[in-house]
C-alpha cells in the first residue's frame, strides 16, 4: 500500500484521504502486487480479465516485439502510470505487448467493471478516482501524440532533436535527464543503437548538445 505521504503525491489519488484510499481498495477488490526489475508485470496476449494496472512505485516499460522478435519501447510508465488491454497500442495479429519492469515495482491491478460502474454506495470519493483517471488517460493521449511527433521524424538527427526538444519543454530549461538509458532511448525512437550513437556523436561534436551520462543539455538555438 501506499504510504500517506506517497498517496498525497500520487496524481491517481489526488483528493482523496487514507482511510478513503484504504475503504476503495477493499470496495474495488484490488490487488497489489510487487516486482523486481526485468520482470513481466503484464502480458497483453495472456487469458485473463479486463484489468487496469496501475503504477504505485517504479518504473515500466510498454514493449511490442514483433514477429521477427525486434522489441520496441512504446511507451515508459511512472508512478501514476497506467496500462491495461484497452489503453495500448495497436499492432498486428503477431506482435506482442508487455509490460516490463525497469526499476523494482508495486502495481495496483483493478478489475475495470469495479472502477468505472456507479458505486451501490455513492461515494464521493470514488467518483473524485474517476475524474482523477481520466485525466490521466488524457495525459496519456498526450505523451501518445508525442511519441508520434518523434517517429514521425525521417531521420535519427531529427527524432533526436525533437525528443530533446520535448524533454526540455518539460523542464522549462535547456538542460535535462533522460528518463531512461541510452539503450531504452534507441528502442523509443525506434533506430539502431550504433547508428543513434555515432549521431550523438556528430550532435556533440557540432555544439548541438552535451552531455554526462544520461544528462544532456540543448543549444540554446536549438531549443
Amino acid at each position: 500500500m501506499l504510504t500517506e505521504q506517497e498517496l498525497r503525491e500520487s496524481p491517481l489519488f489526488c483528493n482523496i484521504s487514507y482511510e478513503e484510499y484504504c475503504s476503495m481498495l477493499h470496495c474495488f477488490q484490488a490487488v497489489q502486487r510487487s516486482f523486481a526489475a526485468d520482470e513481466l508485470i503484464y502480458d497483453f496476449s495472456a487469458p485473463r480479465k479486463d484489468v487496469i494496472g496501475v503504477m504505485e512505485r517504479g518504473n515500466a516499460s510498454l514493449i511490442r516485439i514483433d514477429e521477427d522478435g525486434i522489441s520496441t519501447v512504446m511507451e515508459e510508465l511512472g508512478p501514476g502510470g497506467v496500462f491495461g488491454r484497452g489503453l495500448a497500442f495497436g499492432g498486428s495479429l503477431s506482435d506482442s505487448l508487455e509490460i516490463v519492469s525497469r526499476t523494482p515495482c508495486d502495481v495496483l491491478f483493478i478489475d475495470y467493471p469495479h472502477l468505472f460502474r456507479r458505486c451501490e454506495k455513492a461515494c464521493t470519493h470514488h467518483s473524485v478516482l474517476v475524474q482523477n483517471m481520466l485525466g490521466l488517460l488524457a495525459d496519456k493521449a498526450q505523451s501518445l501524440s508525442e511519441r508520434v511527433d518523434v517517429l514521425s521524424r525521417r531521420s535519427i538527427r531529427d527524432k533526436l532533436l525533437c525528443y530533446f526538444r520535448q524533454l526540455a519543454e518539460k523542464e522549462g530549461r535547456n538542460v535535462f535527464q533522460l528518463p531512461f538509458s541510452l539503450s531504452t532511448l534507441a528502442d523509443y525512437i525506434a533506430t539502431d543503437r550504433s547508428a543513434m550513437m555515432r549521431e550523438l556523436k556528430h550532435l556533440r561534436e557540432e555544439g548541438v548538445i552535451q552531455s554526462e551520462g544520461r544528462r544532456f543539455s540543448l543549444t540554446e538555438r536549438h531549443i
